[in-house]
């Protein structure tokens, strides 16, 4: 009686040659995404908690996220839930500054550094899915669909986030003009 060897197949799983690196990828795209972070959470230290959180998830599935067709979208909309989940967890909003000075039309160029500041202070006082709908609006320059996409909310939603952050930053800025 002829008793064959038993078989064990060695299965070796080859890496996928589509998926990028993480490391390097991250390497590519890190400080993109902490400029990003930082102007949806508006502090470096936020900033770099929502992108350390949101890397490491994305590390754990990166397999599956490499694969997908903009890894970076997918990535920023992490970084963006990341910071609302923490935000949500401390239910703290901002609260506007107690007194900014008013900044009259000047040529100087300190003015419009001054002028451009106190736009960002006052972006820092909008609650955050408005902040994160303006970041991604007018320093991301991407679409309402995209914005809508990245959040996880309706194309009208984000629309309309915007519509009232610029609104709510409109009337701060005539109060201070003439104030």
């Amino acid at each position: 009686m002829d008793v064959e060897p038993r078989r064990t197949e060695v299965v070796v799983e080859l890496p996928d040659e589509t998926v990028p690196d993480f490391d390097a990828w991250v390497a590519a795209r890190s400080s993109s995404l902490l400029r990003f972070a930082y102007l949806v959470t508006g502090s470096q230290a936020a900033a770099e908690d929502a992108l350390q959180s949101a890397l490491t998830s994305a590390c754990e599935r990166w397999s599956r996220i490499g694969a997908v067709e903009d890894p970076d979208a997918y990535v920023r909309r992490m970084v963006a839930n990341a910071h609302v989940s923490w935000w949500r967890r401390v239910r703290r909003r901002e609260s506007p500054l107690a007194e900014v000075t008013p900044v009259g039309h000047v040529d100087d160029p300190a003015e419009a550094v001054s002028r451009e500041d106190v736009v960002w202070r006052l972006c820092r006082t909008l609650p955050a899915r408005q902040r994160a709908c303006v970041v991604l609006r007018f320093y991301e320059d991407l679409s309402y669909a995209e914005i809508a996409r990245l959040l996880d909310c309706a194309e009208a939603t984000a629309r309309s986030s915007v519509h009232r952050a610029l609104a709510a930053m409109r009337s701060q800025m005539e109060e201070l003009d003439h104030g």
